[in-house]
């Protein structure tokens, strides 16, 4: 099993940024990950997968430009950097993993949360105006 342990939300205003950190309990040759987001009453949200060893990173067309993923593997933690936050990024923030890739060293399918079963406990960000 893994554990993830989440933490750097916090509430910041538009425009602003916030680096939320995923700690993992496994080294990253070892898993694939990936970030969602969720709203009360709306829909797990993917937002963003890394392959294995966080060599390479896919965003959704939300975020793309604005999120931006890196690690550290002495910590074994993933960082998601946020950078000019919208009111529309408010939501509880989750990491997760899986131990299965599929070609690409991607969780697969990497856009579905259903590709990973290691997850981390949230970490809520809120944006104001």
């Amino acid at each position: 099993q893994v554990q993830l342990v989440e933490s750097g939300g916090g509430s910041v205003q538009a425009g602003g940024s916030l680096r939320l950190s995923c700690a993992a309990s496994e080294i990253f040759g070892r898993i694939c990950t990936g970030w969602f987001r969720q709203v009360e009453g709306k829909e797990r949200e993917w937002i963003v997968a890394s392959s294995r060893y966080v060599s390479n990173t896919m965003y959704a067309d939300s975020v793309k430009g604005r999120f931006t993923v890196s690690k550290d593997d002495a910590k074994n933690t993933l960082y998601l950097q946020i950078d000019n936050l919208k009111l529309e990024d408010t939501a509880m923030y989750y990491c997760a993993a899986g131990r299965k890739w599929g070609s690409a060293n991607f969780c697969s399918p990497a856009r579905d949360a259903s590709a990973y079963t290691y997850w981390g406990q949230g970490t809520q960000v809120t944006v104001y105006s």
